[in-house]
């Protein structure tokens, strides 16, 4: 490996993503009165779960997609075709607190995360990276 014009790659940290589909409902409680968000209203939600690590020497990756799946499943499970509102931790269920919702979930199943994007529409996301954070901002 050292001969390796990748062998440099070894050493440094790298970013994977896996991207998931969720359709949802959901309303905002706390906007003001007449908000259309206050109304009963549905998204195709993207989530984009980021992973960092080394590269495995022997792989050649920071780790398997289907671990980043598997990780993220039972989240996907209670979230895809639910009424968020209904979902504990999340009565207030705008993308902000979704992506730290799903970031406090993960992180136990998946060390490796590095950051989670919530799309809730193709022109507005939000992105939560909880190490940004000091330990009792993160839950």
């Amino acid at each position: 490996m050292a001969g390796s014009p990748f062998a440099r790659l070894y050493n440094r940290r790298m970013k994977i993503s896996k991207t998931f589909h969720i359709e949802a409902a959901h309303r905002l409680p706390n906007v003001p009165a007449g908000h259309k968000c206050a109304r009963l209203h549905g998204h195709s939600f993207v989530v984009e779960i980021h992973a960092s690590g080394p590269l495995d020497p022997v792989l050649g990756w920071v780790m398997d997609f289907a671990d980043i799946k598997a990780a993220f499943a039972p989240l996907f499970e209670a979230l895809d075709h639910r009424y968020l509102n209904e979902v504990e931790g999340l009565e207030n269920p705008t993308s902000e607190h979704l992506a730290r919702w799903i970031w406090q979930r993960l992180l136990p199943r998946l060390p490796q995360l590095a950051r989670v994007v919530v799309r809730e529409t193709c022109t507005s996301a939000c992105s939560f990276d909880g190490r940004d954070f000091p330990p009792s901002e993160r839950a």
